[in-house]
């Protein structure tokens, strides 16, 4: 069978512990990603990014320089991931105690995050919605919507998608 399918690409400075990579994925420098991550095909993983174990990646999803997938993070395919964005798995972090189930956050197919925005946990971001750079995102967002702000608001409609 021919196929045109690339294997992963992983730099030799990133310590990649899952079995989990899908082809075409580039894993770059610096970054580690925990054994029962998951992520899908044509992703660019790029460096100083850190995946924990309960955490899926979707097709096609770029996740760009230092930032961190904590336990309970899904991100589905086509979706962008900008510097620096922080995700959040505990409403009430303590150190050395830990809660019995971290909360699920979702960012659904085709969403944007703009670099240094903050997601606390337990939120979904809907299908082709767009966070503002800098946001700090504590609840919901719709789908098709484009919020920012501190805290993020709904500020109108995410731009269409450019080819």
């Amino acid at each position: 069978m021919i196929t045109d399918e690339k294997p992963p690409f992983i730099h030799e400075k990133a310590e990649v512990q899952s079995e989990f990579i899908g082809n075409g994925t580039l894993v770059w420098q610096y970054s580690v990603v925990l054994k029962g991550a998951k992520t899908g095909a044509n992703c660019n993983i790029n460096a100083h990014v850190f995946i924990e174990n309960d955490v899926t990646v979707g097709d096609n999803v770029t996740v760009k320089c230092g930032v961190q997938l904590w336990d309970g993070v899904t991100i589905e395919d086509n979706v962008f991931i900008g510097p620096n964005v922080t995700f959040t798995n505990d409403k009430y972090p303590r150190s050395k105690v830990y809660p019995e189930e971290f909360l699920r956050t979702t960012i659904k197919k085709g969403a944007s995050i703009g670099a240094n925005s903050t997601l606390l946990s337990g939120v979904t971001i809907g299908e082709n919605a767009m966070i503002g750079a800098g946001s700090v995102v504590t609840k919901d967002v719709p789908v098709g919507e484009l919020w920012f702000g501190h805290p993020a608001r709904k500020q109108g409609v995410a731009p269409a998608k450019s080819a």
